[in-house]
């Protein structure tokens, strides 16, 4: 392992890789050394953070997959354990944002579509990858939440809900974990930052006003390189 390349030889996931946050942080990692599982919907999007990756001498594999379907993280799971041994870091950035409503309007197609992504589909995740996640030296697991998962907030409930939930998963499995392996859990809440989910929830802002995705993807590779402790958790406010 060289000082440039830290996770050189190590296997990395990130969901929601096409775009924002997740495909920032895939960059960063295969910038890293490590060999990155691309996964979102968008197949355009995850062949151009592919092509990002390649031209600067990394390497990954692109998987699309729409989270929310039945068997999807199950049929992931078989084509990567197939081709690799073990995993050593998977970061969930992928979510779904339902439009912003008072409790009382909650659009029920949109509400259970976040249910699926940002709850059904983190356990199906943890579950399908534990195996894998248990035979690396010392596996890392982050998630990306935010901050209305924990405080909530008028018209965020359909979002906030999914998020608080999505946090229990992630703390439960790390508690679970913690005797038995020597797998780390982290939740990260990037705090504001120039998304197109950002975007969608506060259309009147400037998007130059919040740092860029970038600057959450080089925290999470070099929180990646530190000796945390599981269970970590911390919110990434610097400006970009």
């Amino acid at each position: 392992m060289s000082e440039d390349k830290p996770f050189a030889g190590q296997l990395a996931q990130v969901t929601g890789a096409s775009k924002g946050i997740g495909a920032a942080t895939a960059i960063a990692l295969a910038k890293a050394g490590a060999h990155v599982v691309l996964t979102a919907r968008d197949v355009k999007g995850l062949e151009a953070v592919e092509d990002q990756i390649h031209a600067a001498g990394g390497t990954s594999t692109i998987a699309p997959l729409d989270l929310t379907e039945a068997d999807s993280v199950a049929r992931l799971a078989s084509a990567v354990s197939s081709r690799w041994d073990k995993l050593d870091i998977m970061v969930i950035a992928a979510a779904y944002l339902p439009n912003l409503t008072p409790v009382t309007q909650i659009d029920p197609k949109q509400f259970n579509q976040a249910i699926m992504t940002n709850v059904l589909a983190t356990q199906a995740l943890i579950a399908a990858f534990d195996p894998m996640l248990k035979r690396a030296d010392a596996a890392r697991v982050i998630g990306l939440t935010s901050s209305v998962g924990a405080t909530p907030r008028a018209y965020w409930a359909a979002y906030g809900s999914t998020k608080s939930a999505f946090d229990n998963i992630l703390k439960s499995y790390g508690h679970e974990i913690e005797k038995i392996s020597n797998i780390r859990v982290a939740i990260v809440d990037p705090g504001a930052t120039r998304t197109a989910m950002r975007e969608r929830a506060y259309p009147g802002e400037d998007p130059n006003t919040v740092k860029s995705p970038v600057v959450v993807a080089e925290r999470l590779v070099s929180l990646l390189q530190e000796d945390f402790q599981n269970l970590h958790e911390e919110r990434v406010d610097q400006a970009g």
